[in-house]
C-alpha cells in the first residue's frame, strides 16, 4: 500500500517557478503598504531593507531579509543595505532563541539561478531557525516536509519582537 501525504499549499511554488507569480515578490510586497504588512508576513521595515516570513518554509520561524531596492548582485549592495540586513538577521536570531527555543541558525544567500535562488534577481538572505532533531526521514523518503506550525501563528508570534524595527 502506498502512503500519501498532502501538501497542496506546495502547488503554488511550483507552478510560480518557486516564487508564486510572475512579479518580484521582494518589490511587490513591501510596495503595497505597512496595512498589509500582516497578510504579507512582512514582519519589520528598516530603512533600506525589510523582513518577510518564507511563504515556504523548511523549518517555522523560516525568513528572509532583503533590500527595497531591486539589486540581484552582491557586489551591488550598498554598505548601508549590508549592515541592516545583518542587524535585522541579529535581530531575529535573538527573537527566534527567545521565542521558539531554536538550537541554531543556517544563514544564507543562493546567488544566481545556478545555485539554486528561485528569485535570481533580487537578493535576499535566508534564516532558517534549527532545532535537534528536526531533520527527520521525511524529506529523504516521503520527499515532504512537515511543519507544526502555520506560517500566521508564526507571524503573530514574532511580530511584537520586530517593533522596534
Amino acid at each position: 500500500m502506498t502512503e500519501r501525504l498532502w501538501s497542496p499549499w506546495r502547488m503554488a511554488y511550483v507552478r510560480g517557478g518557486g516564487n508564486g507569480g510572475d512579479g518580484c515578490i521582494f518589490c511587490d510586497l513591501p510596495a503595497q503598504g505597512t496595512d498589509r504588512d500582516e497578510a504579507n508576513h512582512l514582519l519589520a521595515r528598516g530603512e533600506l531593507t525589510f523582513v518577510l516570513l518564507n511563504a515556504f518554509p523548511y523549518n517555522p520561524g523560516h525568513l528572509m531579509v532583503a533590500p527595497y531596492r531591486h539589486v540581484g548582485r552582491y557586489g551591488e549592495l550598498a554598505a548601508g543595505e549590508l549592515a541592516e540586513m545583518m542587524a535585522f538577521a541579529g535581530t531575529a536570531i535573538g527573537a527566534l532563541e527567545e521565542d521558539s527555543g531554536a538550537h541554531g541558525f543556517n544563514l544564507g544567500m543562493n546567488l544566481g539561478q545556478v545555485a539554486g535562488a528561485g528569485i535570481a534577481d533580487h537578493i535576499h538572505l535566508h534564516l532558517v531557525p534549527r532545532w535537534g532533531g528536526d531533520t527527520n526521514f521525511m524529506p529523504i523518503v516521503g520527499q515532504t516536509k512537515v511543519l507544526p506550525e502555520l506560517l500566521a501563528e508564526t507571524y503573530r508570534r514574532l511580530r511584537p519582537r520586530f517593533a522596534g524595527g
